[in-house]
């Protein structure tokens, strides 16, 4: 157990990552940042371990407990740091995720040593590359990307280096969204230094050290007793879709004795194109899908992540070698998650929801000095005892849709519809949660790039419940032609012509047979499935007469 100081001074840490997370927040100017708060913050201790996380973005908050000790202890040996500094990297070999995603770390001093450090990573709209928004594209190396921004010192004593900024500004078609968002990640910075010194005068340094030693040490073993509850051995696949082949995830898990060891062997070979998951990655969509069944609950930091022992063979999806390219990491992490909840529902099946969409469906628009980019909900999964929910977004994002408003305000896009897809969750005892349908009206000529997953396989239903819907990205040209896309894709829209987006719907769970009243009175009540499957499946169970 934590001493009564200790749990304060943590808690005071988490929030100053939360309160670095409002100010990011708060002083940002693109839509994803302010509005879809695709941004995370966290406290690393002196050596990098990540201490304190506010609850933000769960694919980057794993990443950082790799991607922490690597890049301080690089920092440390490359540099002679002092107070004031702040460096920088989108790398996703050294700080995991996507080259749009840009890191930034400050040190925390007191009395001439460092004594934390403070990290954040947020998503920028564009970072150059062959397609507005930088993500997708036929592409097959990172560099085609976008700009990589190697480890380097942005701030010197408190004095920004300029130069690298303008660097970054040329090579974006958002340059003044990218420098103020990037100010906005200082100004967050700044904040957490002022709470973490703050936290130093009430208590003492020598208590903040040991706290943060105390509070990993905690949450190393809370997941050990949490994990000793199980026992098992499992193995499962999916299919992750690229844009003319699938690719194949496997996974083992061993579960025994307070520890988890989770193997990838036998996964697809690393991908020619933007689908590469790096090992960041795969820790955090691993860990997240372990916590998400054994314990939503369970307090996290770096005590979390050592605990679980993660392999993942060199040169596959999930741990690529570089310059693999790795924009559309976001479907791959997806589908982690999915291939270890099938593997988990084998150890614990009363604990495991049947698939959720299983995709981010990243959207980006771009045209002549502007760039948008979003992500679109789907189905939750269908749950052992409940229904899944409609039209969110799953697992490995943590964001928000973008006000129609605002898009239709700043960029020359109208949205014609937003509604959830009828009938695209999973029939079963209970049904899976519902897509979405998001129709895009281009107003200029625009340049459009989708990077998703389960448009030729669908979301799995558990314990009998079916498959949920697969996605549709669907092009109305203005002479009447439709067109449709596959996972990955990059087009061109003239003025009049629209994009349609359905998102996939969650898997059901359960026999739909157990609860025919259940089909008849809200899905059809409700207008969430169509009468003829309804129909189909009551005659299959020998219940259409009497019900």
């Amino acid at each position: 157990m934590l001493s009564p100081l200790h749990e304060a001074i943590w808690h005071g840490l988490i929030y100053a990552a939360e309160e670095m997370g409002v100010i990011l927040q708060q002083t940002a100017i693109s839509p994803n940042i302010r509005d879809r708060l695709d941004f995370s913050c966290a406290i690393l201790d002196p050596t990098g371990r990540l201490v304190a996380q506010a609850e933000h973005i769960p694919v980057h908050l794993g990443t950082m407990a790799v991607a922490g000790p690597l890049i301080v202890d690089r920092v440390l040996r490359e540099y002679s740091v002092e107070p004031g500094d702040i460096y920088i990297t989108n790398d996703p070999y050294l700080a995991g995720t996507h080259l749009n995603d840009i890191t930034v770390l400050k040190p925390v001093f007191y009395s001439n040593r460092v004594v934390a450090w403070l990290i954040n990573k947020a998503h920028h709209v564009d970072v150059g590359g062959s397609v507005p928004g930088s993500i997708g594209g036929r592409v097959s190396s990172l560099i085609e990307e976008g700009t990589i921004i190697p480890l380097v010192r942005l701030a010197r004593r408190g004095d920004i280096d300029k130069t690298v900024i303008e660097i970054l500004a040329a090579n974006s078609r958002t340059p003044l969204q990218l420098k103020m968002d990037l100010h906005a990640q200082l100004a967050a910075l700044k904040r957490g230094e002022e709470l973490v010194k703050q936290l130093i005068e009430r208590y003492g340094v020598r208590n903040l050290l040991d706290a943060m030693k105390s509070s990993i040490e905690y949450v190393r073993e809370y997941t050990r007793r949490s994990l000793e509850e199980y026992k098992g051995r499992a193995s499962a696949e999916d299919v992750l879709e690229g844009m003319e082949k699938d690719y194949v995830i496997k996974v083992g898990i061993d579960i025994g004795g307070g520890s988890a060891r989770v193997d990838y062997e036998g996964t697809s070979l690393q991908a020619q194109e933007p689908l590469n998951s790096v090992f960041h990655v795969t820790v955090a969509a691993t860990t997240f899908a372990l916590k998400m069944v054994f314990d939503p609950q369970m307090p996290v930091n770096q005590g979390f992540y050592e605990v679980v022992d993660i392999v993942a063979p060199k040169g596959t999806l999930v741990n690529p070698i570089p310059p693999a390219p790795v924009s559309a990491y976001t479907e791959t992490s997806q589908r982690i998650v999915d291939v270890v909840l099938r593997a988990l529902a084998q150890i614990v099946p009363e604990r495991v929801p049947a698939a959720s969409g299983g995709t981010m469906t990243n959207v980006s628009f771009g045209g002549r000095g502007w760039a948008f980019y979003e992500t679109i909900g789907c189905g939750f999964g269908a749950r052992p005892s409940a229904d899944g929910v409609d039209g969110v977004h799953v697992n490995m994002t943590n964001t928000l849709n973008t006000p129609i408003e605002v898009l239709e305000q700043l960029y020359p896009i109208r949205v014609l519809r937003y509604e959830l897809r009828s009938g695209s969750g999973g029939l079963g005892k209970y049904r899976g949660g519902l897509g979405i349908v998001r129709e895009y009206l281009a107003l200029d000529h625009v340049k459009v790039s989708i990077a998703g997953n389960r448009v030729r396989s669908r979301p799995w239903g558990l314990n009998g419940g079916l498959p949920g819907k697969p996605a549709r990205y669907i092009v109305v040209r203005s002479n009447g032609v439709v067109e449709e896309l596959p996972p990955i894709a990059s087009v061109e829209l003239a003025p009049g012509e629209r994009l349609i987006v359905e998102t996939p719907g969650g898997g059901g769970y359960g026999d739909p047979c157990e609860r025919p009243e259940h089909l008849i009175r809200e899905d059809v009540d409700e207008g969430k499935v169509q009468l003829e499957e309804i129909v189909k499946i009551l005659r299959k169970c020998g219940k259409w007469k009497q019900t």
